[in-house]
């Protein structure tokens, strides 16, 4: 019933281009009220820009890991892969908006049809402990045999993650190839941590890993010879380059557990241009490099994570924005343009106490 941002914004950009049009000068002494007008016009556009065509991911890595790629934040995709015979992999994704809205997908790259029978935006997995089973297993393959799945309410904080699940038939020339799980809590690092730090305090390390291990293990189904491996994973950008985890540092003021610095040093290859070298990012100093901007936004390191025996681990943001400069430009025109407007008053008012 309220007015969203995409409506007040185009009626402030109407309501601002009307009057500049309508009050419009084309003197000297109105040079700055122009200006200034241009600028705010500027800052509408390129904020609707920013809104529009921004993408960010996160890029997560342990200290020596590599990583080539982004994941979304609440984008997902249900992911089909398989070996291209050349050592490389072919990936067929489907975004999970579709599993919502159609009951049969056929993707001509797949030799089989995907049935959506059922679509949860979030969900909750829980371990299918022998004294605890309330029921059959919602499938028969995967990792339905060790996990029952159910609906949750749908999350909208920027604190909280959706986890979706779907329950798929896969349908090959020769008939169905069975019904299977497919869920965000089998290829999401954050929700498989989150499992890890539920089940250890109550079952111990070692039962845990094997729960965890359970919960991992990839699902395929094999067509003419072929495997495919497939998953319900946050939705990936895949960089034409990479980035290895040399080192995280984590340090805090003295006397308190306030952060002070946030540090990875990674390296950077580019085999398209043969780039191999050194790049420091910090809270303070993003890396800029092929359009896309990676900014230090979490990191698990430091002397407490090295006594628990946790791994080193940093979590960087990545943004794509097109139209990153719109607001400094914006921004400087306005400040010049009140500049000039003021520096015309002010030879006005000198002259008449003259």
């Amino acid at each position: 019933i309220l007015p969203g941002g995409y409506l007040i914004g185009t009626g402030l950009l109407i309501n601002l281009l009307a009057a500049h049009i309508y009050r419009f000068q084309l003197s000297l002494k109105k040079l700055g009220i122009q200006i200034v007008h241009a600028g705010v016009i500027l800052l509408l556009v390129g904020q609707l820009a920013t809104d529009m065509l921004a993408h960010e991911s996160q890029l997560s890595f342990s200290q020596g890991q590599t990583r080539n790629y982004g994941e979304s934040v609440n984008q997902y995709e249900l992911a089909f892969t398989s070996p291209d015979g050349t050592g490389f992999e072919r990936v067929v994704a489907i975004p999970a908006q579709w599993l919502a809205g159609k009951s049969e997908i056929d993707n001509t790259n797949l030799p089989f049809a995907i049935r959506v029978k059922l679509y949860w935006k979030n969900s909750d997995a829980e371990f299918r402990a022998p004294m605890m089973q309330n029921g059959p297993p919602i499938t028969s393959n995967g990792v339905a045999l060790n996990f029952d799945f159910s609906p949750a309410p749908e999350v909208k904080t920027m604190d909280d993650k959706n986890a979706p699940t779907a329950e798929i038939e896969l349908a090959g020339p020769t008939g169905s190839l069975g019904d299977w799980i497919v869920s965000d809590w089998t290829d999401d690092d954050a929700k498989i941590e989150e499992k890890r730090e539920e089940y250890t305090p109550q079952l111990g390390t070692n039962m845990t890993d094997n729960i965890i291990s359970d919960l991992e293990r990839p699902q395929s189904v094999t067509v003419d010879g072929k495997a495919f491996t497939f998953a319900l994973r946050p939705e990936q950008t895949v960089f034409p380059f990479s980035l290895t985890l040399l080192k995280a540092t984590h340090t805090v003021y003295e006397g308190t557990d306030i952060p002070k610095d946030f540090r990875s040093t990674i390296q950077l290859q580019n085999p398209q241009t043969g780039e191999n070298r050194e790049v420091e990012i910090s809270m303070n100093h993003p890396l800029r490099y092929e359009g896309l901007t990676f900014y230090q936004q979490q990191m698990i390191a430091g002397q407490a994570t090295e006594q628990v025996g946790l791994a080193q681990n940093s979590l960087l943001q990545v943004v794509h924005n097109p139209g990153w400069l719109t607001p400094y430009v914006g921004c400087g025109m306005v400040g010049t343009g009140l500049a000039i407007q003021f520096m015309f008053h002010l030879i006005g008012f000198i002259k008449k106490r003259k």
